[in-house]
């Protein structure tokens, strides 16, 4: 198969006017459609005159594969339409994304864990945002490794560009451990680190239904779009850029399920989109029997495969509300970011003229979210025909067990004994001391405790002295 070309759309986020201009290169090339990536890029589905390229000298053309460059991933998509961190704002993505300027050989995710739309661990450098104003969270995933690590410290707002740009750079030491990594980072650049508290806390939500018009507020609706194809016909979107214009809309933002959101559209011109809509005749009433896989781009058989799973789900009045799917062959390099994943198995070496029929294995998340990063083989080697009843039966466990895994814990909670755990927080700015994660900031390594710390520690945040910090208890569970 081959690679198409792709454009590394920063964050998801372009504007109608930039949009437009890739939709003319498009028209310019010989093509009549565009694609949308699970990186939220833009792609050119089929192949194109290379010689050409310089007419077009806004674009950059790139094939990840042979170019090394990666998109930037972000839930910039998710402000103001779905749950949301309170200091995470349009804006603010805006700010933190305009910071990377180098094409990334990695692939950085910039996410708001209160969201489900865009996943939170699928990139190499995931910065996911505290309850901490301007910082975040850094998990990593480093080419090699086998499992995500946490970074021992909350990564600063206007630090996020430097700090991947180090990671980057010392890939070429073939850091092992997490450890290792902050080391070699911390000795590269200066930053403005703050000592990790607590563990990150993720919240489980439903996946959400993404199109459609979507009231924000009282003046204000969002519109959510997905073609099954992935073909985006050209003169649609530039006439749709052009309202877009007309309606002093800013942004057009890519989410990772080859589909896109206009958030912004005033109330006054509510019908005339509409009418827009039905002009192209535009079907924005797609059942989430089908919006909630996540395929490969530009496979005719994962496509084939996704409309036999979907229609036998229509026949049975199957419900998957909440629950996302994908399909993905043995060879990927991708991470697993839906509930329930069909892989494709490879084929054995054929012997004579026999036809050998594929068979996948079914895999689902740990209580069915994908954030947990925990899979389990549900079975293996089945064929085709199987499938779409063990998807169902799959569905119906996810159902039974929806809500009980809170239950399990709170159940889990009253039988721990709990004890009782000194930490120390700054009387001035709130930041907690805690002996358990030590302070990597001030190269206080774990365990040790705030009467061990020297005389002239100050709060890493604010820099009080030691003598503002006050004791607390935290009741802990065991």
């Amino acid at each position: 198969m081959i690679e198409p070309y792709r454009l590394m759309i920063n964050g998801g986020v372009l504007s109608p006017g930039e949009l437009k201009y890739i939709c003319e290169a498009a028209e310019g090339l010989g093509l009549d459609a565009i694609s949308f990536g699970s990186r939220q890029d833009i792609i050119f589905p089929e192949e194109i005159d290379e010689t050409k390229f310089s007419q077009f000298d806004k674009i950059q053309f790139v094939k990840p594969k042979r170019d090394g460059v990666e998109n930037i991933a972000s839930s910039y998509v998710s402000a103001e339409i779905l749950p949301s961190t309170s200091w995470l704002t349009s804006d603010r993505y805006l700010y933190v994304l305009e910071q990377f300027k180098h094409n990334p050989k990695l692939r950085i995710n910039v996410i708001d864990p209160k969201q489900r739309l865009v996943p939170l661990f699928t990139g190499n450098v995931n910065f996911i945002a505290s309850k901490h104003e301007d910082y975040w969270y850094l998990y990593l995933r480093l080419p090699g490794w086998k499992k995500t690590k946490m970074y021992p410290a909350l990564i600063y707002s206007w630090d996020m560009g430097k700090i991947e740009l180090a990671i980057e750079n010392i890939l070429i030491e073939e850091p092992e451990t997490i450890e290792t990594v902050f080391d070699l980072v911390s000795d590269a650049v200066d930053t403005n680190n703050r000592t990790v508290d607590k563990s990150l806390e993720v919240p489980f939500y439903p996946f959400p239904y993404y199109e459609g018009m979507n009231r924000i507020g009282t003046d204000r609706y969002w519109l959510g779009l997905y073609w099954r194809n992935n073909r985006y016909d050209i003169p649609f979107l530039k006439a749709m850029c052009d309202l877009c214009s007309e309606n002093k809309i800013g942004k057009i933002s890519i989410t990772p399920w080859k589909s896109f959101i206009v958030k912004g559209i005033p109330l006054h011109s509510k019908l005339k989109w509409e009418k827009f809509l039905g002009k192209f005749g535009i079907n924005v009433r797609h059942s989430m029997l089908e919006m909630n896989w996540h395929l490969p781009v530009n496979d005719k058989e994962a496509l084939s495969l996704k409309k036999y799973l979907v229609t036998n789900f229509d026949q049975n009045d199957i419900s998957t509300y909440g629950l996302t799917f994908g399909i993905k062959s043995y060879d990927s390099d991708t991470y697993n970011f839906t509930s329930i994943v069909v892989e494709k198995n490879r084929q054995p070496e054929s012997i004579s003229d026999f036809k050998i029929r594929d068979t996948y294995n079914l895999l689902y998340a740990k209580n069915f979210d994908p954030n947990t990063r925990q899979y389990f083989m549900h079975v293996q080697d089945v064929d085709k025909v199987e499938l779409p009843g063990l998807l169902m039966e799959l569905s119906q466990l996810y159902f039974e067990q929806l809500g009980t895994e809170k239950e399990e814990e709170d159940v889990q909670v009253s039988n721990m004994e709990t004890t009782e755990e000194d930490v120390y927080q700054c009387s001035e700015c709130m930041t907690v001391y805690n002996e358990v994660y030590g302070d990597v900031t001030q190269n206080i390594p774990p365990n040790t405790s705030f009467e061990s710390l020297p005389s002239d520690y100050e709060c890493s945040l604010c820099e009080a002295p030691k003598s503002s910090f006050e004791k607390k208890v935290l009741v802990k569970h065991n």
